[in-house]
């Protein structure tokens, strides 16, 4: 069966709907503040109101996966729901699970999130590289049979993950001439990453994206990186839509600012919502004209 490339898929939401990638993300503080319980019922009815808001608004939608699993099965049950009910209306969904893992278990994830029939099946899923990048292959290749994408943390926006992925990997052996046992060091952990998905890219179809938080400045050559780029951190994190086009001055194609309890802050009223995630959606495409 012949399949529209994730990459095409994007670029044209993209076109018509703006890069806004809007979160669902029903944690407590929020399900309190909708004046909702902190049942699988609250979460069902809090994911009802942000589809009935976002959907055919802009041009992605992430789920958080884990505010659903809290819920056990029946936060499950609202996730199949949430993700069926935007899919029906055009909007891509990006289920933010954080996925990595090796071999057959890796192959289980990504016929859960990526597979034809699943009723966990998204149009594109976040996952951790940090067992190695070749440890993706299942997600990879599964993605690229079935049109979906794959975001690949890469320099995220939390500053825990500083140190691990702005730290060097291991020294390619040349010399820099500063003594016999001088070399040159390796890119950064968070530079490898960028690197793997340029290589997997070359086929032009744009399957592998990146996670780069919009907090701060990320320190990555991404000249030749021409896949999507998931950027969190807009809102509540700090992040301004101003600093999108500095942070990301030569990435802006297919950037997608992502943003959740900064528009969610405006719930339950739908249109509060709705008018929300517009006003944040035409300050992007201002700001990155």
């Amino acid at each position: 069966m012949s399949r529209t490339a994730w990459g095409t898929r994007l670029r044209t939401a993209v076109r018509s709907r703006g890069r806004l990638c809007v979160g669902i993300d029903p944690h407590p503080p929020l399900l309190r503040s909708w004046d909702l319980p902190e049942t699988a019922d609250g979460v069902a009815r809090f994911a009802d109101i942000c589809v009935e808001a976002f959907a055919g608004e802009v041009a992605l939608v992430k789920p958080q996966v884990a505010f659903f699993e809290s819920y056990g099965s029946a936060g499950y049950a609202v996730l199949e729901r949430t993700i069926a009910a935007l899919r029906e209306a055009g909007t891509l969904v990006v289920a933010d699970a954080k996925r990595g893992d090796i071999g057959s278990t890796m192959s289980a994830y990504a016929q859960a999130w990526l597979g034809d029939g699943s009723p966990l099946g998204s149009d594109a899923l976040t996952v951790s590289p940090y067992l190695g990048f070749g440890a993706l292959e299942p997600a990879v290749t599964l993605a690229g049979e079935t049109g979906r994408g794959l975001f690949a943390l890469a320099r995220t926006s939390n500053p825990e993950g500083g140190a691990l992925q702005a730290a060097r990997t291991a020294a390619d052996g040349v010399s820099t001439g500063q003594g016999p046992t001088a070399a040159r060091p390796g890119p950064t952990v968070a530079q490898s990453i960028v690197d793997a998905a340029v290589a997997q890219n070359r086929d032009g179809n744009d399957t592998i994206g990146l996670v780069v938080g919009a907090t701060r400045g990320h320190g990555l050559d991404l000249s030749e990186f021409t896949g999507p780029i998931l950027a969190p951190g807009l809102g509540a994190q700090g992040a301004t839509v101003s600093d999108l086009a500095e942070i990301f001055s030569d990435s802006r194609e297919l950037l997608l600012p992502n943003t959740s309890r900064d528009v969610l802050r405006h719930g339950p009223a739908v249109q509060a919502l709705r008018d929300a995630a517009r006003r944040v959606r035409d300050d992007v495409e201002a700001a990155l004209a």
